[in-house]
């Protein structure tokens, strides 16, 4: 069996993973373990069905530590074979051909030992082809340089400790540090980081969570009346308060940032994409351009103030959606001017910013304005029965959801404009979706009880790996007859691209 020093090359022996692989392991299946530790230290009242509960992890911890001492790789001339399992024994061939993205992780300790996690993405799959855990950095690149120069995008990218970057690379966007600090101010990571620690106090200790509000309530209420501030003081106190809070989430959402996305570049090699980034934890992505299926590119309000755009991809590989080291943020933050620079590069022979924006149906803003209104007589009912006359005050959304419906109508439209289909949406926090008409994967027509009522039908477009975080490709409240044109010659176009003759060789 080939030692790690000896390098992975094709045809090879079989290898095992790097020596110190037994200990990321271990550390990984703590992790699952951390919160019922947690948990059991400080709400635990000696229950010994907990106890047994950590005897019954720790003997999953030694049965999963058996299972990757027993993990085999080795590289033939057509792919990577990888055998694994010690009761129910696994044997996986991996072509070349199939992976599409090799992902490097590393986090601090990763650095500290000079090694780094390994991921092959294969397009379409459900989970990682194989995953390496861990494997030494010399071995890491080598497996990489092996998968590219197998793969149709032979051009290799540049890795971490090169002495030079091949002249074939080309960078494609690199934020510097004051990016990346818009970036922490335009994202909301600090409001989602404190929602899941409140959930999990919550969950964990429901009595503690309650019993810690009442005690900040009783206390302020009894600050105010010992400094007689009265109702304006106490609402200009309650103010500033609310000031510091979304102040510090700010602050905590650039940290965030800082961490995740320092030092981010987007290279070109041939026709391969590559991003790496992150100041801990760094993580290395790359994907064949050809794997990209839909684009998404976003501008909220925030992105206004700043003059920024956000820019994602989805990608071939379904798992990709969910995996934060995949290459889906193509472009987490830049100029409205690099934005459309880079679509325009990488989506060669189609115009961007498109030109022809068609819009929705006359009354689409009815359409829009339809759910909200039945939530608002909702809640003024519920309020009513449950308050009296002062419940029927919920009626003043109404305007206000007519308002809004009428806005986003007026600028929602999409576009079918050399090869590209789009859809833009919004209004306070504008996107657009977009995907090349070769890549849709069906068409499907679609009509609501409300639809039917007012003649309208909605046009949605499926593609590979589409997200469930990222708004659909789809068009709404068109005319029907129009929506059905619209079906009937995307599919012309689909089935067109999908003719041997006109495939390139």
């Amino acid at each position: 069996m080939t030692t790690p020093s000896e390098g992975v090359v094709a045809g090879g022996d079989e290898r095992r993973l790097h020596p110190w692989s037994w200990l990321f392991v271990l550390i990984q299946q703590l992790k699952s373990f951390a919160l019922p530790l947690v948990v059991l230290l400080f709400t635990g009242r000696g229950n010994s069905w907990e106890l047994w509960g950590l005897v019954g992890a720790g003997v999953l911890v030694l049965v999963s530590l058996a299972q990757y001492f027993t993990y085999r790789f080795r590289v033939d001339g057509e792919g990577i074979v990888i055998r694994s399992g010690l009761l129910q024994k696994s044997l996986r061939h991996i072509p070349f051909q199939r992976i599409h993205n090799v992902a490097l992780h590393q986090t601090l300790l990763h650095r500290v030992f000079k090694v780094a996690e390994v991921r092959l993405e294969s397009a379409g799959g459900m989970k990682a082809e194989g995953e390496m855990r861990v494997l030494s950095l010399a071995d890491a690149h080598a497996l990489e340089e092996l998968v590219r120069s197998h793969g149709r995008d032979a051009p290799r990218a540049p890795l971490p400790g090169d002495a030079a970057p091949e002249a074939a690379t080309h960078t494609l966007l690199a934020l510097p540090t004051s990016e990346v600090v818009r970036l922490g101010l335009i994202s909301n990571r600090g409001m989602l980081m404190v929602a899941a620690v409140i959930g999990v106090i919550a969950q964990s200790g429901g009595e503690m969570f309650g019993d810690g509000i009442e005690y900040v309530a009783d206390h302020a209420a009894d600050w105010s009346r010992a400094y007689a501030l009265g109702v304006a003081g106490t609402v200009l106190a309650l103010a500033a308060m609310l000031v510091f809070a979304l102040v510090a989430l700010r602050l905590l959402s650039v940290v965030l940032a800082l961490l995740q996305y320092h030092d981010f570049t987007l290279t070109e090699t041939g026709r391969r994409l590559s991003a790496q980034r992150g100041l801990l934890t760094r993580v290395r992505a790359n994907m064949p351009r050809s794997r990209i299926q839909a684009w998404s590119l976003r501008e909220s309000l925030t992105h206004r103030w700043l003059g920024r755009q956000g820019l994602r991809v989805d990608s071939a590989s379904i798992e990709a959606v969910n995996d934060q080291r995949s290459l889906r943020d193509l472009a987490p933050v830049a100029t409205p001017e690099a934005m459309v620079a880079l679509i325009r590069h990488l989506l060669p022979g189609h115009a961007w910013p498109l030109a022809q924006w068609r819009p929705l149906h006359p009354k689409a803003w009815r359409r829009q304005f339809t759910i909200p209104a039945l939530f608002a007589l909702a809640l003024a009912g519920g309020l009513t029965w449950l308050n009296g006359p002062w419940g029927l005050l919920a009626l003043a959304l109404l305007p206000v959801f007519a308002l809004r419906a009428v806005v986003w109508a007026r600028y929602a439209a999409y576009s079918l404009e050399g090869g590209l289909v789009a859809v833009r949406e919004g209004w306070l926090d504008k996107s657009w979706r977009f995907a090349e008409v070769r890549k849709l994967q069906s068409l499907r027509l679609a009509q609501s009880p409300f639809d039917r009522r007012h003649g309208m039908a909605s046009l949605l477009m499926d593609t590979v790996g589409a997200s469930p975080f990222e708004p659909p490709l789809r068009v709404r409240y068109l005319p029907e007859a129009e929506a059905r044109a619209l079906r009937d010659q995307l599919a012309a176009a689909m089935d067109a691209a999908a003719t041997p003759a006109r495939m390139p060789a």
